[in-house]
């Protein structure tokens, strides 16, 4: 069976999957023809090949229309004039008869600045919130160079009413990076200083936010979380089922919109066709979420699977504020498809919510490669560069090896799987294994639980279990080890079938109750009433709990 493996080791978002897609060998132009049904003006896309430490792969961008164009090659091999993206600033000083969409732009989305040894990129390159400057240093021809020493350089920001803010430096690798942060407004004049023997050269840009395709507060990925509130639901569905694509490909398409729209309509209390999309309503992220799905349909529909998902730590800034990250809309859509998250000490985003709907739409099952012969390798590039990983998202193309293969169900089960593992003990005592359970838990296990058996020589024991992700196996396995008697523990990895859950509020004579059910293609085929939610009402009302559970349970029934 053909089989796409997703290796999200580093995260996933829309323009990683459709750049890894190409690398695998979907056409660059004929994704691009059949983007052009939707019928949306303004945009072109771009894909060029590139690296992430030492990683070759492909960088897939989607460009508006303001932006000049200019040739280049596709990464098949193709050249087309498509528009060139504009650099963040100008140098009205030095060259006063070109706009500032006109003035030259470095590989890291920064004017580049002319010196006299060759040129300086002025990078505001996100590695934390609010971002922070970094310069890149070139000859006259666009060869790198190694930083000049970070005491020769001073950067001033220069804002209206004269406000001024100096930068310095410290080398980090192949650039130098500044040690203060860039707040906001994103608004200013830059003044650079290099201080070259006897001389200083002073070089000014001006830099002017654009919220649509260079917001400073990108994710890593190539997406911003702007402020543009940009088109709602029923919109995007519209434009989408108007399109000339195939039913595949729009279905897909809007069902990916759905399960973003219902994440974001659950954290701001909207129904889902009112929710107005800030980061996926501009076009930029419309054209990637149809074309990761038009992209998945050229390389022949295969049957996807993905590793579990890892998410980065610390912060981001969206259209709401500042956020803790897995963004709140990543987070929601993960958990309705009821696929675990694992953080890692990575401090960016990883995974955006587009590439989290794209795996809760499109991925059967979350674990190892099991039993994949691969065929085809890609890999599709980010934007930013990581401090524990390459940027890249690797797929794997393959059939799946007969003794592995899990046949397709005609039921709408959600699939994953976990780690187990185990060990027998005989002598822990209870004080011990209950502060372990405790523990396993605080730390993130599924489940944890021990069964008494009988071990050798006839002694009693217990059998210790943890229920983990698969990602998180190590861990657990260090800590039975650690924190109880044992020598040695057995670990296994199992597939899960679980019924789509829903939590909903039934009125009862006594007052509300949350109650949880679970689904099979469409159908209630378990019902529970929440413990806390029932306790909480019982405590309130004076009414017995064992009356209040049940009365939820016959209302549930009467309801079907």
């Amino acid at each position: 069976m053909k089989t796409l493996y997703l290796d999200i080791f580093s995260g996933i978002s829309g323009d990683m999957f459709i750049g890894a897609m190409i690398d695998l060998g979907v056409d660059a132009q004929a994704l691009e023809r059949e983007l052009e049904k939707l019928k949306l003006d303004g945009w072109r896309v771009h894909a060029a090949r590139g690296q992430k430490m030492g990683i070759a792969g492909v960088k897939f961008d989607v460009r508006l229309a303001h932006e000049h164009s200019h040739e280049h090659t596709h990464a098949d091999g193709t050249t087309h004039t498509h528009p060139h993206s504009h650099a963040h600033g100008h140098e009205p000083d030095h060259e006063p008869g070109r706009s500032h969409h006109e003035r030259e732009q470095g590989p890291h989305g920064g004017p580049l600045l002319k010196t006299s040894f060759g040129k300086v990129e002025l990078s505001v390159f996100e590695t934390h919130v609010p971002p922070r400057f970094r310069l890149y240093f070139f000859d006259a021809s666009g060869k790198p160079l190694a930083p000049i020493a970070a005491k020769t350089v001073i950067l001033e920001a220069v804002r209206s009413k004269k406000k001024r803010q100096l930068f310095q430096f410290k080398r980090q690798g192949d650039y130098l990076e500044a040690t203060e942060e860039l707040p906001e407004p994103h608004e200013f004049t830059a003044v650079l200083r290099l201080k070259l023997g006897s001389r200083t050269e002073k070089r000014e840009t001006e830099f002017v936010e654009d919220h649509h395709h260079h917001d400073d507060r990108d994710d890593g990925h190539g997406h911003a979380h702007g402020h543009e509130h940009g088109r709602n639901f029923a919109q995007i569905k519209e434009l989408i089922q108007r399109s000339a694509l195939s039913d595949w490909a729009r279905n897909k398409s809007i069902a990916v919109f759905e399960r973003i729209a219902v994440a974001e309509g659950k954290i701001h209390g909207l129904p889902p066709e009112q929710v107005h999309f800030h980061e996926v309503g501009a076009m930029d992220s419309i054209v990637d979420i149809v074309g990761a799905c038009v992209a998945l349909e050229l390389l022949g529909k295969p049957r996807v699977l993905a590793a579990p998902v890892v998410e980065g730590t610390g912060f981001i800034r969206c259209a709401h504020g500042r956020f803790p990250l897995p963004a709140p809309a990543t987070l929601e859509i993960l958990s309705a498809r009821g696929v675990g998250v694992t953080q890692c000490d990575e401090p960016h985003e990883l995974v955006t919510p587009t590439g989290a709907a794209l795996l809760a739409e499109f991925a059967e099952s979350f674990g190892p490669m099991q039993g994949l012969i691969a065929t085809q390798i890609g890999y599709g590039l980010g934007t930013r560069d990581h401090q524990t990983r390459p940027n890249v998202l690797r797929a794997v193309l393959g059939e799946s090896d007969a003794a592995f293969r899990t046949p397709r169900s005609a039921l709408d089960w959600e699939t994953d799987t976990i780690a187990v593992v185990e060990t027998n003990l005989d002598d822990i005592t209870a004080e011990f294994l209950g502060h372990f359970v405790e523990k396993a838990f605080a730390e993130g296990a599924l489940d944890v639980f021990h069964t008494p058996i009988q071990m050798k020589k006839n002694r009693p024991g217990v059998l210790l279990t943890v229920l983990c992700a698969a990602a998180d196996a190590d861990r657990f396995s260090e800590l039975m080890l650690r924190e109880t008697s044992a020598f040695g523990v057995r670990r296994s990895t199992h597939e899960r079938r679980k019924l789509k859950r829903e939590l909903m509020k039934v009125k009862t004579e006594f007052g509300e109750v949350t109650v949880k059910v679970g689904k099979l293609n469409g159908k209630i085929v378990q019902v529970a009433p929440e413990f806390e939610s029932c306790k909480k009402l019982a405590e309130q009302t004076g009414v017995v709990l064992k009356m209040i559970y049940e009365t939820a349970m016959n209302q549930m029934t009467k309801n079907e």
